[in-house]
């Protein structure tokens, strides 16, 4: 078993930076979304005109699962070879910012959404502010992106 850990330990490590890559941004997405989804289905129950601007604010969570995506699918890329056991943790260090970032932030955004679609419901000549509030948190989400995407090309 410690042979098995001592020649593959840089992989695994390396499956372990992709799965926090993927898992806590998609996590943070998956709820995210779930979230502005109930919001727009309560909102386009009573008005259905309403349900291309409700799906804009109900994406916007998503992004950083496809960022963690991204990242994720980049490090898995460069797991084959010789990687030893310190180049696949630093692959975990490199898929926390946008693991943890993606996941806060997702829900975060998904709060300001909702918001949002209470801005379009109750007037809809102000949605875009909706729409800007939800970005700002977005911003979050790309710093911990190109931070992740810059420690994976750095090995």
């Amino acid at each position: 078993m410690v042979d098995f850990l001592v020649e593959n330990g840089g992989k695994i490590m390396g499956a372990v930076a992709v799965a926090i890559a993927v898992f806590l941004s998609g996590m943070g997405s998956a709820k995210g979304t779930g979230m502005t989804g109930e919001a727009a289905a309560g909102l386009t129950v009573e008005e259905p005109q309403k349900f291309g601007k409700a799906l804009v604010l109900q994406l916007l969570p998503g992004t950083q699962g496809l960022y963690g995506f991204v990242i994720g699918f980049m490090i898995l890329g460069k797991l084959g070879g010789d990687l030893n056991f310190q180049q696949g943790l630093y692959y975990i260090f490199a898929a926390l910012p946008i693991g943890v970032v993606g996941y806060f932030s997702a829900i975060a955004q998904a709060k300001v959404a909702v918001s949002g679609m209470n801005i379009l419901a109750k007037n809809e000549d102000n949605f875009v502010q909706g729409i800007v509030y939800a970005v700002m948190v977005e911003l979050y989400a790309i710093l911990g992106f190109v931070i992740s995407l810059l420690l994976v090309n750095n090995i």
